[in-house]
């Protein structure tokens, strides 16, 4: 299984950018996905899941901010970040399969460095 992730990159504080994360060997559509980001001198945490169906789970710290999706033609998943704070700053992971919610999942990507200056 790999997942290639990017769209990370530097943003002013208001500010958006999306994130994607290519998978192969693994239907990221029959399997629950997920986004966690882990910020410098902090422990990862999960921001955005899509458990079952179109089912999402949202960081309190970013609901209404961030959105989940996933593209079965593509095989890819999405997190599409708005009104982006400076607390947002991470570097940011997506993960398929397994136990997204006990971030236990069958594979990782690589990890995007999201920068948002204010």
């Amino acid at each position: 299984v790999q997942l290639q992730a990017s769209g990370g990159g530097l943003v002013q504080a208001g500010g958006s950018l999306r994130l994607s994360c290519a998978a192969s060997k693994i239907i990221v559509s029959a399997n629950a996905v997920g986004w966690y980001r882990q910020a410098p001198g902090k422990q990862r945490e999960l921001v955005a899941a899509m458990i079952s169906g179109d089912r999402t789970n949202y960081a309190d710290s970013v609901k209404g901010r961030f959105t989940i999706s996933r593209d079965s033609a593509k095989n890819t998943v999405y997190l599409q970040m708005d009104n982006l704070k400076p607390e947002d700053t991470a570097v940011y992971y997506c993960a398929v399969g397994g136990s997204i919610l006990a971030s236990r999942p069958y594979s990782w990507g690589q990890g995007t460095l999201v920068t948002v200056s204010s």
